[in-house]
């Protein structure tokens, strides 16, 4: 699978970024919610804002807790299982951060980034995703 995105601007005034369109869903529940989330290539792991969790149907502050390091600071973050989908391609379970100070959906490199050759072209403003042949 080979798909280009065009870049968007989610807020204006902001610059247009690398924006997916993903399905976040909770596998216990079922429930689910679609978003546009950043590519981040500086973020290893996948972040979410707390205010996902309810309607993922997660209790947020029942989650893992962690104290993680981000661009402002150390902040607390709460683990819940998720899946992770865009168009044919879905993650396994994996367990992601939901942030309370987070605004923005993070795709980061282990839990999602790591499975794609990604190729970003600035200047066209578009980026492509390669699920390589496994």
């Amino acid at each position: 699978m080979l798909r280009e995105y065009p870049f968007h601007i989610v807020r204006p005034g902001d610059i247009a970024r690398p924006y997916l369109p993903i399905t976040i869903t909770n596998p216990s529940t079922g429930k689910e919610v679609r978003v546009y989330a950043l590519v981040d290539t500086g973020a290893d792991e996948c972040a979410f804002p707390a205010s996902f969790a309810p309607i993922l149907d997660h209790n947020l502050q029942a989650g893992q807790v962690r104290r993680i390091g981000t661009g402002n600071g150390i902040t607390v973050a709460y683990g819940h299982t998720t899946r992770i989908a865009i168009e044919d391609f879905s993650t396994q379970d994996v367990l992601v951060d939901f942030m309370p100070n987070l605004s923005t959906p993070l795709l980061g490199v282990k839990s999602f980034l790591c499975s794609f050759v990604l190729t970003i072209d600035y200047p066209k403003k578009t980026f492509s995703l390669l699920l390589p042949n496994r």
